[in-house]
């Protein structure tokens, strides 16, 4: 599942203190416990953040920036949904952003993952990379125009969303290249930290700058400046070509990632599940009306709730790669989303929301990593950028369709409706799926060793 010794770039991840081949990686004990570092107290190496792989170089500098990177996109993405309610008005709109970029994120994000596992993994990063800080950019300049088109805006968002679904596929089948196999889930851990600490940075700069004159401007211009981080990291990636033979940049690959995954239960149940929690669950496109009606206007902070719990969950997750009853944990964390949100959504003060959101979160971070850490080591390395494209496809396909579902949802009923009715929906049948699906509640994992 790694490079090879004869890969070209196998020099460079080596010295990073990376994986190096299909055994045994060299300086595995370095990245165990590098150089220097004191060993943590029992609790804390049980319950606190594994940060082992930052003793990887080409993977810390990844993450450095992919974190810079996220909290400018965090901008852009609030940006976006309030600029869209304050051209139209209405929360439908606001939905119509999701459902712009489902199509691409499925199409690009499939094939995407075809084309990562077939050519050079830093090159496709870089160029798809290139494509989104180009539309951030276009962002920039329409608001600086005044155009005021919503047309603009979805067309916009429909461009981005197809480089995001490549880059992300990218990124993903990157990392098991970068850290050996046993690192992986805490790899995962750190990047869903980072991450969420980006969506709670993001949405709070946002609600502070949105409110000033020329704010959507300030919001756009910084992702601009952000991005460059993301843009460096990928620069001084080592070269990361494909490890397979014979990998087509056609149809027939795509159709073999999902035939892969037909046949891998355990798979395709994960991903059922959090479509189910996506789209039946995801409240986002209601925050713009529900703050304007409930909390003056104060949408930074829904924004940043469910980040603020993944955060949370994250620097207590060491336990997360242990879990060994992983469909059990799945079935379980996403119960516990829909719940949350569905409590969350008749809240009438603001620190009940926002509190109830980031439980959710909490739950939502649970699920994500467990998800990703079967995706990455259960795959052969020359089949993991399909299955990258396939989670992308999941991860970033359901929750637009869950920002239609509850734009749609409001339009016919109440912004409250939508939020509290999808949360329920969610519970139900998630608790369904545990239930009628023995097999599934009931897998094991091997697991790995304590740490």
């Amino acid at each position: 599942m790694t490079a090879t010794s004869d890969t070209p770039g196998t020099d460079e991840i080596q010295h990073g203190g990376t994986v190096g081949s299909a055994g045994e990686p060299p300086g595995a004990a370095e990245i165990t416990r590098p150089v220097g570092t004191v060993a943590k107290p029992a609790l804390l190496r049980r319950i606190g953040l594994d940060t082992r792989p930052l003793a990887v170089l080409p993977y810390r500098r990844m993450l450095i920036g992919q974190s810079a990177a996220f909290v400018g996109s965090m901008l852009t993405a609030t940006a976006v949904a309030v600029q869209m309610y304050d051209i139209t008005g209405s929360s439908f709109y606001v939905g119509l952003v999701g459902l712009a970029g489902l199509i691409p994120v499925v199409a690009f994000g499939l094939y995407g993952g075809a084309i990562a596992d077939a050519v050079d993994r830093r090159k496709l990063y870089l160029s798809s990379s290139c494509v989104t800080w180009a539309v951030t950019l276009a962002l920039f300049a329409q608001t600086l125009l005044g155009l005021r088109k919503p047309w603009v805006i979805l067309a916009l968002i429909f461009v981005q969303a197809g480089g995001f679904a490549v880059s992300s596929s990218t990124r993903g089948a990157i990392v098991p290249r970068l850290v050996e196999p046993v690192l992986v889930p805490a790899a995962n851990a750190l990047n869903y930290t980072m991450g969420n600490i980006g969506q709670v940075a993001g949405p709070l700069l946002a609600g502070a700058l949105l409110g000033l004159h020329h704010g959507y401007l300030y919001a756009y211009g910084i992702d601009a400046v952000l991005f460059t981080a993301a843009l460096w990291a990928g620069f001084e990636l080592p070269p990361i070509p494909p490890s397979g033979t014979g990998t087509s940049l056609g149809l027939r690959s795509v159709v073999e990632g999902l035939a892969f995954i037909a046949r891998s239960p355990m798979l395709w149940m994960s991903f059922l599940v959090d479509i189910c929690a996506m789209v039946l669950a995801m409240p986002t496109a209601l925050f713009p009306a529900i703050a304007e009606e409930r909390f003056g206007g104060d949408v930074g902070p829904l924004y940043a709730a469910i980040a603020v719990g993944s955060v949370v969950a994250g620097l207590l997750g060491g336990w997360i790669g242990r879990v060994r009853r992983q469909g059990r944990a799945l079935i379980l964390a996403v119960m516990a989303w829909g719940v949350a949100v569905a409590l969350a959504g008749v809240g009438q003060q603001l620190w009940v929301v926002f509190a109830l959101l980031a439980v959710a979160g909490a739950a939502d971070l649970v699920s994500a990593v467990l998800r990703q850490t079967i995706l990455q080591t259960f795959a052969p390395d020359e089949m993991r950028g399909r299955m990258q494209g396939v989670f992308v496809t999941v991860v970033a396909g359901g929750p637009r369709l869950g920002d239609a579902r509850a734009g749609g949802m409001a339009s016919l009923t109440s912004p409250t409706i939508s939020w509290v009715g999808g949360g329920l929906a969610c519970l139900v049948v998630v608790a369904g799926i545990g239930v009628t699906v023995r097999s599934f509640w009931r897998y094991e994992t091997a697991g790995g060793p304590e740490t």
